[in-house]
């Protein structure tokens, strides 16, 4: 029995390494490529420093045949024919010579070269399929809001988007007699948590003024930005959009994002802000302002692109 359970020990071992070898292929084989590339090169230096001999010694047997092959005494013994004869021997022992003294350091470049570009593919057969996949996740969940918007409305579905909870707070004013009163008020606390790509406009970002009115113009002016610079440009990433409102970069914004195709539309053709006013709860355990923007994007942009 536990024979049996040291063999499947090792047995799992053996597959989980080549698992991880297999996972870290490209990076493996572009550090092999850069490496062998390096040393090829070395390796033709070297042997540049040995093909004077070679080319000296060719030039030795080569004066040689011309001097026999030009005296009219050794015409009889040494015609043109042997003389062109020892030529071509003389340049095909040249030509062996010297692949054996640049043979190593090629055949390692090639290998070298090999290596990296077999590297590159094996990345693109993976972004591929990470694009494919993705597209298919794109697509389910964009139905699944579909289902809930045409089941439950479109607000229950920016409450699930935006993981929004109602919250009743007392809140102090002051009434027309210049008195202040506390007042039970219910508000929409959302959770920064939130999947997908949706982006709080908080205090914290350099654009913020204490003016819901600026707010929203300035929002709008950026969306007109967007869809102008869409037009223009023919595509944009979410991460250029983040950049136009102050935002964090993502990782996911480098390659989501719209395109814009009247003939072959992929998406909206258009750039557009879903902007919830909600609150968030900050270090003291009170509540602050916030927008919830969320995006139209059309999904994977570059496996759209030309």
């Amino acid at each position: 029995m536990k024979t049996n359970e040291m063999v499947s020990k090792v047995s799992r071992t053996f597959y989980k390494a080549g698992f991880g070898l297999k996972k870290h292929s490209p990076e493996i084989l572009v550090i092999a490529g850069v490496i062998g590339t390096v040393v090829s090169a070395v390796m033709a230096c070297k042997a540049t420093t040995k093909i004077n001999d070679i080319l000296d010694e060719t030039k030795e047997e080569l004066d040689t045949v011309h001097k026999y092959s030009g005296d009219p005494d050794m015409a009889e013994k040494y015609s043109v024919e042997d003389a062109k004869k020892d030529t071509v021997m003389i340049y095909t022992h040249t030509g062996m010579k010297l692949a054996k003294l640049y043979g190593p350091a090629i055949c390692l470049g090639v290998a070298s070269i090999s290596s990296i570009l077999v590297s590159n593919n094996i990345l693109r057969k993976r972004n591929a399929a990470l694009a494919a996949a993705y597209a298919v996740i794109h697509r389910g969940f964009k139905e699944y809001r579909d289902r809930v918007i045409e089941r439950f409305g479109s607000e229950v579905d920016r409450q699930l988007r935006f993981n929004m909870k109602a919250e009743e707070i007392e809140e102090t004013v002051t009434d027309e007699k210049g008195k202040e009163k506390k007042v039970k008020k219910t508000i929409e606390v959302a959770d920064t948590n939130t999947s997908g790509y949706v982006k709080y406009f908080t205090r914290t970002n350099t654009n913020w003024e204490d003016n819901p009115e600026f707010i929203e113009m300035f929002l709008r002016a950026q969306q007109n930005y967007a869809n102008d610079k869409l037009k223009a440009i023919g595509h944009l990433t979410l991460n250029e959009v983040y950049d136009m409102l102050g935002m964090q970069d993502t990782k996911a914004g480098m390659v989501v994002g719209w395109i814009y195709d009247l003939e072959h539309p992929n998406g909206d053709n258009f750039v557009e802000f879903d902007v919830k006013k909600v609150y968030l709860p900050d270090d003291q355990g009170d509540y602050e302002d916030a927008y919830a923007i969320d995006f139209n994007v059309d999904g994977n942009i570059y496996d759209k692109m030309i």
